[in-house]
C-alpha cells in the first residue's frame, strides 16, 4: 500500500515525497515506515498492547487515505 501510494503521480504524494527526500534521502518515507513497524513490534514483544493498537489504527488510516486517493482517478 505504501509503495503504491509513493509511486503514484498524485500531486499531494509528489509533494510529500519531495519533503521526505530533502531530509532522509530518496527512500525517506520507506525508512520512516520501517522504523514505525519495528518500534511497534518491539513494544508489542514487551507486552505493550497499546503499541499494537496504535499501529493498527495507523495502518487503517493509511488504507483509508490510499482508498480516497486512488478512488478519485479520472
Amino acid at each position: 500500500m505504501h509503495k503504491a501510494m509513493m509511486e503514484s503521480n498524485h500531486p499531494m504524494i509528489t509533494e510529500a515525497r519531495g519533503s521526505f527526500s530533502k531530509f532522509l534521502g530518496p527512500y525517506g518515507s520507506y525508512i520512516l515506515e520501517f522504523f514505525m513497524l519495528a518500534a511497534a513490534l518491539i513494544f508489542a514483544n514487551m507486552g505493550m498492547l497499546s503499541a499494537v493498537i496504535f499501529y493498527g489504527i495507523y495502518t487503517l488510516a493509511n488504507g483509508a487515505g490510499a482508498l480516497v486517493l486512488f478512488s478519485n482517478k479520472h
